[in-house]
């Protein structure tokens, strides 16, 4: 007898249809987000001469290949059931897969914005000669300019169809992943006009471009620090653009407060990844002792909110702890 194949999960939370659907679609896209990146990363290097800018934009796309790297291999480990050990799971994965990936951009960013800005201090002049295309001479900037301008069109298309699959997943590695992508006409446009800015006979358009560039990179760096730090150290659940608290923890106290035997409610939300960690303090009526059911009926009715809702917790007591519910 041949067994039922076993359901896709995020630890202990077991994924419908459709999010199976979704996470399968992710997974594709960041499939060919890696095969589309070698394309380009060799197209770049072929054609970026001596400028600091083509350069540097050669750079950015390799490091392009941390935010899907991590996506892929934290949904992996993400996936894997909670042990005595790990008795949470393995959610926490996809925050230091975002640490990961923010820390390499902001470093390498802030490398790229030192080295430009000596190249632009030191007045480096880089040549940009000619090439014999067919037996006709032509000038080197153009094979650049041509391919800056192709290669950041695949990334804005891919950012695009990622965005809705990460608020989906509410996976804040693959939002930042779709935010880089986006982004990158910037990098291909700044780049393409300080290889022109050359041609034109202003030399320090090259490497002013490039720290145009290098300085994008930094603050993709900057605000996926902070985002994937923010989560790790346990604040408030947010959005998976960290645009606004989470809906979900307004529903959850809402939903408490419903209860005929609950007099007030104070919740905390934890992300823990693709899911969310609920520990509700509740204050009875007066002369009210829930029973066991009645806590069990409330948690079941918080858990059936959304799959976010992973573990819930509820504490019966006797007023808020105000030092440690926020208001």
């Amino acid at each position: 007898m041949r067994r039922a194949p076993e359901r896709a999960r995020f630890g202990a939370t077991e994924l419908t249809d459709e999010q199976v659907g979704t996470l399968r679609r992710a997974v594709r896209l960041e499939w060919i987000t890696i095969g589309v990146l070698v394309l380009i990363v060799a197209a770049v290097g072929l054609v970026a001469g001596q400028s600091q800018a083509m350069k540097t934009a050669w750079a950015e796309d390799m490091l392009s290949f941390l935010p899907p790297m991590a996506f892929l291999v934290a949904v992996r480990i993400a996936g894997r059931p909670p042990t005595p050990r790990h008795p949470f799971g393995y959610h926490r994965a996809v925050g230091v897969a975002h640490l990961v990936a923010a820390v390499a951009l902001l470093g390498m960013g802030a490398t790229l914005v030192i080295d430009s800005a000596t190249a632009l201090l030191t007045g480096d002049r880089p040549p940009i000669g000619v090439l014999s295309i067919l037996g006709t001479p032509v000038w080197a900037g153009w094979p650049m300019v041509a391919v800056m301008v192709a290669t950041s069109i695949p990334p804005v298309v891919l950012g695009r169809m990622k965005t809705k699959l990460a608020e989906e997943l509410h996976d804040k590695v693959l939002f930042a992943d779709a935010d880089m992508n986006k982004a990158d006409w910037m990098t291909g446009l700044a780049t393409a006009a300080g290889v022109l800015g050359i041609g034109m006979g202003l030399w320090w358009a090259d490497a002013v471009a490039a720290i145009v560039v290098a300085t994008s990179i930094v603050a993709d760096g900057v605000s996926n620090l902070k985002g994937s730090v923010a989560d790790l150290v346990d604040a408030r659940a947010t959005t998976y653009d960290d645009a606004a608290p989470h809906p979900l923890i307004q529903e959850v106290e809402t939903v408490l407060r419903q209860q005929p035997w609950v007099q007030d409610v104070g919740v905390r939300v934890r992300d823990e990844g693709h899911v969310f960690h609920v520990e509700g303090f509740v204050v009875p009526v007066a002369g009210v002792v829930p029973t066991l059911e009645q806590l069990a009926a409330a948690r079941r009715r918080c858990t059936d909110l959304d799959w976010k809702v992973e573990d819930v917790v509820l504490a019966p007591v006797a007023e808020l702890p105000e030092d440690q519910v926020p208001r």
